[in-house]
């Protein structure tokens, strides 16, 4: 479980760099962390710490900007009827910039090989930004004025010292710079290097305006655009899971009774687990779960090529970590969350690891679906659970046998009980990898036109829109997609095929007559 005390780690000083706390403990409350002011030189910096810094220094100022825009919207609400656009914009901008901040963090764990390349970035920043965030809140602490004036006060001032630059455009030019820094770390092809040099000299322009020394300068070189390149291969050959949670969802049916998201630990703060260097991301969520406070990220390490989940959590204002393997773990379904349990040898028994709540059904479908996948195919994996191959919830309406890429998968579609949706479902149908999935496709508003399933023979029936989610590597959809529209096309090989695809069609389309074949077609294989 959580220590009551943790260890020593950096925060960031208020007037200038980023900084240690040396023997002095971290802030373990948002209030604490608000009052820290140490110094220490950015040189110092080494190894593991360059990642602390960066989470730490980004997680405190991201608290500051959450009560800071708490106080704004009481501000609003004591305001008189007037829409008061700039205070709206100014207090919109600050929480985006919490979500900001927590995002590179949320990043900067999972491409650390890139944190030096934006520290020197966030030495300019995060000083800069701290002041203006302690500068409204001493105008709204201000009790000698009235509420509507300490707005006016705080805007008018705070413009002039700027240079012009009004407040809530002050803001905007964080938040810009912040998502310029987000895609230099994760090496986006939307980055641009001329428009982050450009944004940040707008910001030593501000800093010098307020009076904020300069940061130290670097002994190592400032970065170069030709160091933007890829020096990594591990894009040339896409991971299935990266592209699971990239596509576009079809439908979004929402779960309803939803229940808070909890991760039960053992849990370890960063520098106690550390992901390889060759670490392959395959997916993080880091918005989904309980408003950011808790977030997952799997990968792949390059050492047993086996999947693992890290979950992170906030506890007294410091972030914790909890790892287990994917073949370490079992997976069952309450309602609106997946919990996922984890064997204790000191207990002898199963000990829930972490209940996560989704919002729609389909993104808990895919969840499942890749822990499955990620279980049955790894070589760590000593044993699969029954309990893991069944999603409890949902009900068997229709499986079959079919060909499918050149190799034999069980389809079956599944109705959920809660939210009445439906999917499709391929599993491979023998051998040692058996039941495990194959691709998943969820039945949406378009399986209400006449055209949208189409039986063209005795074996053969063909979708015509349909969006397939695939849980394996060696799969290619490709293969059965048929004509210029890319109709899905899935061939029956029972010994009753005839039977299964008028049954399959007559499921999907129960309100439609079969009336798309002839006599002919009937008779062809």
């Amino acid at each position: 479980m959580i220590p009551q005390e943790p260890p020593d780690i950096t925060c960031i000083n208020l007037t200038g760099s980023l900084e240690e706390h040396g023997k002095n403990r971290a802030p373990t409350t948002p209030e604490a962390a608000l009052e820290v002011t140490n110094s220490f030189d950015m040189e110092m910096v080494r190894g593991v710490q360059h990642e602390l810094h960066l989470l730490q220094g980004c997680c405190l100022e991201a608290e500051r900007a959450d009560i800071v825009a708490f106080h704004l919207a009481g501000l609003r609400n004591a305001l008189s009827e007037a829409p008061h656009p700039h205070l709206v914009v100014t207090m919109e901008e600050i929480r985006m910039l919490g979500q900001l901040l927590r995002e590179l963090a949320e990043y900067s764990q999972v491409h650390f090989s890139r944190v030096p390349v934006v520290l020197d970035y966030l030495e300019i920043l995060l000083p800069c930004l701290s002041r203006s965030l302690r500068d409204i809140t001493n105008h709204y602490e201000d009790r000698t004025l009235t509420k509507e004036n300490r707005w006016r006060k705080m805007y008018h001032a705070m413009t002039q010292e700027a240079g012009g630059l009004q407040l809530p455009q002050r803001f905007i030019l964080y938040n810009h710079f912040l998502t310029l820094l987000r895609e230099l770390l994760t090496r986006s092809p939307n980055f641009d290097f001329n428009t982050m040099e450009s944004t940040r000299i707008q910001i030593m322009q501000l800093r010098e305006a307020r009076g904020i020394p300069p940061p130290p300068i670097r002994l190592t070189p400032t970065i170069r655009p030709d160091a933007l390149e890829d020096d990594t291969d591990l894009t040339s050959n896409i991971h299935w899971a990266e592209k699971i949670f990239s596509l576009p969802l079809p439908s979004r049916t929402a779960l309803k009774h939803q229940q808070l998201s909890k991760s039960c630990g053992p849990h370890l703060p960063w520098n106690q687990i550390r992901m390889p260097s060759d670490a392959r991301v395959l997916f993080m969520r880091t918005r989904s779960f309980n408003e950011r406070q808790i977030s997952l990220i799997v990968y792949q390490s390059a050492r047993d090529r086996c999947p693992y989940f890290l979950i992170r959590i906030y506890h007294m204002g410091s972030p914790w970590f909890s790892l287990r393997g994917a073949h370490e773990l079992c997976v069952d379904r309450d309602g609106s969350n997946l919990q996922f349990w984890r064997w204790s040898p000191s207990e002898g028994c199963a000990r829930l690891w972490a209940s996560l709540c989704f919002m729609t059904w389909e993104e808990l479908v895919l969840m499942y679906c890749c822990f499955v996948s990620f279980k049955i195919r790894n070589s760590l994996t000593l044993q699969v659970a029954n309990e893991d191959l069944t999603l409890r919830g949902e009900y068997k309406l229709f499986q079959a046998r079919i060909v499918d890429d050149g190799f034999m998968h069980s389809l079956i579609v599944y109705e959920d009980l809660m939210t009445k949706g439906i999917r499709l479902h391929a599993a491979i149908w023998d051998g040692d990898f058996r039941q495990c999935p194959v691709w998943t496709a969820f039945v949406t508003h378009q399986s209400a036109s006449t055209k949208w399933i189409k039986r063209i023979s005795k074996k053969r029936v063909r979708l015509a829109d349909v969006q397939l989610y695939v849980f394996c590597q060696d799969y290619r959809q490709q293969n059965q997609r048929r004509g210029s529209a890319g109709a899905f096309e899935i061939c029956f090989v029972s010994e009753e095929a005839y039977a299964a695809t008028k049954r399959f069609k007559d499921l999907l389309s129960p309100s439609s007559t079969d009336t798309s074949m002839t006599t002919d077609s009937i008779t062809q294989s």
